[in-house]
């Protein structure tokens, strides 16, 4: 129990940093560019190697790859549904919804993975990824919302003691499940962090970034890729 506290506290703890630091610093916009970027690139890998490639050997693609097309669809709609209602100040909110869709998955796989004693790549991976993911949304949020600071820094703190929590749950549980049901939780986490990408963080990246940006995704992809 205390192990998966304290890889919940790892994993999601970043987000908490993140978002403190996008709330409270304006930064340049190359810089948060490059970061968005470089968080691009450690998601990609982390999809690949240690969310969908796991799912696919567990279950078979029929299974791995219907819950990635469900994650993905899932965010999809959501975001959807956020940028309708909130016109231009979407963005920020849009990648906090990413932190949610995507990390309760990964928290939920994260604490599955401690059962069988593995689970540091994957933890370094999600550490990585949502620091400048938290970065970068606290900033938008920050820049197009009227919600006082306060209130934003209490809601990123609430997200992120809700995913500790999916990851003790997930480890409590991990003696239940079948090799379907952890095969099922990656693809889908996998589904919606690509959607993420695509949709909001890495357009994001460049609009923010500019022509180089490709260097930092791919300096991201590579870091998270050599961990793995």
């Amino acid at each position: 129990m205390l192990t998966a506290l304290l890889y919940g506290l790892g994993a999601a703890a970043p987000s908490l940093v993140g978002a403190a630091v996008g709330l409270r610093w304006r930064l340049p916009k190359p810089v948060l560019g490059a970061l968005m970027a470089f968080g691009s690139g450690t998601m990609i890998a982390a999809v690949s190697l240690e969310l969908f490639e796991p799912a696919f050997h567990r279950a078979g693609v029929l299974v791995a790859g219907t819950a990635l097309l469900l994650g993905a669809g899932f965010y999809v709609l959501a975001d959807h549904l956020v940028e309708a209602r909130l016109g231009s100040r979407a963005i920020g909110w849009a990648l906090l919804l990413g932190v949610v869709l995507d990390g309760v998955p990964e928290s939920s796989a994260l604490g599955v993975s401690l059962g069988g004693g593995a689970g540091i790549a994957l933890l370094v991976a999600i550490a990585i990824g949502n620091v400048p993911e938290a970065i970068s949304g606290a900033a938008l949020m920050r820049e197009r919302s009227k919600a006082p600071t306060a209130a934003l820094l209490g809601l990123w703190a609430a997200i992120t003691a809700v995913l500790v929590a999916v990851t003790v749950l997930g480890h409590v549980l991990s003696e239940e499940l079948t090799d379907t049901h952890v095969a099922t939780v990656q693809a889908f986490a996998g589904g919606a962090t690509i959607a993420v990408l695509a949709d909001s963080l890495m357009p994001e990246a460049y609009r923010e970034g500019g022509w180089w940006i490709g260097m930092a995704t791919a300096a991201g992809f590579l870091v998270s890729f050599l961990l793995a």
